[in-house]
């Protein structure tokens, strides 16, 4: 399954139809680095320009909030210099970007365990979150350290010291996730040419519509991603409901 190529690189939704939240794992910058003979930090670094044009694009379409796999929590098990030179990576990244993030009304925001990152890291993103607190435009979401299942069980931690012997309500416990706040995921993007989810968003994606590409993320184009969004639109989000009653119901 994957986006058809669209027409136009600007073309957008139909107005009132964009998804609210779009979430992005960023599949493909050590390959990327692979077949050019390049460090696997050179593809990360490259990445980060797909990065740029992800967050301009979805903002200027309506979306409004849009989650970034950076970091997972399997991610650890990778060799240290390459662990190393992402987290040097995040750090700068963020520096370099907060200017033009608060002058275009984004709002950034980091989930996952953090605890275990640099102390350098954990200062630039509270920063970074404090800086941006207020802003309204677009929510950028950035995973680090984050893993679905670390997510959900962290959830019912807090939810048991805060309501102990109280069954879990399903729209009370998604304010314990991570990501409250946050409307859940209509569409989920993967990049890389792979198709599982790889523990990102486990619960907030429960009826997310599921997008493909086979480009890898360096490589993916404002053309790629407006193919993402046609895509999205031409599919019926059903909700358990028959395709009638879907029809109805979204006329």
């Amino acid at each position: 399954m994957s986006a058809s190529a669209p027409q136009s690189a600007d073309a957008a939704p139909a107005a009132g139809r964009a998804p609210a939240h779009v979430a992005i794992i960023m599949d493909g910058n050590g390959r990327w680095a692979h077949a050019r003979g390049l460090s696997r930090s050179e593809g990360h670094r490259e990445g980060l320009k797909a990065t740029r044009r992800a967050v301009e694009f979805f903002a200027n379409r309506g979306v409004r909030a849009l989650t970034l796999f950076a970091f997972s929590s399997e991610n650890w098990q990778r060799p240290q210099s390459e662990v190393d030179a992402l987290f040097d990576l995040f750090v700068t990244a963020i520096e370099a970007e907060l200017p033009e993030l608060s002058e275009k009304g984004i709002r950034l925001r980091f989930i996952g365990e953090r605890a275990d990152f640099p102390q350098p890291l954990q200062q630039r993103m509270a920063e970074a979150e404090a800086a941006t607190a207020e802003n309204e435009v677009m929510t950028l979401v950035v995973a680090l350290g984050y893993g679905g299942r670390w997510d959900i069980l962290q959830a019912a931690q807090r939810w048991l010291r805060d309501s102990p012997g109280d069954a879990p309500d399903p729209e009370r416990f998604e304010d314990y996730l991570s990501t409250a706040g946050l409307p859940p995921v209509d569409m989920l993007i993967r990049t890389g040419g792979e198709q599982r989810i790889s523990n990102f968003l486990l619960w907030q994606s429960a009826y997310a519509e599921l997008v493909f590409l086979d480009a890898l993320w360096p490589d993916v184009t404002e053309q790629e991603l407006s193919g993402t969004l046609e895509t999205y639109l031409k599919r019926q989000r059903r909700f358990g409901r028959t395709p009638h009653q879907a029809e109805a119901g979204n006329a």
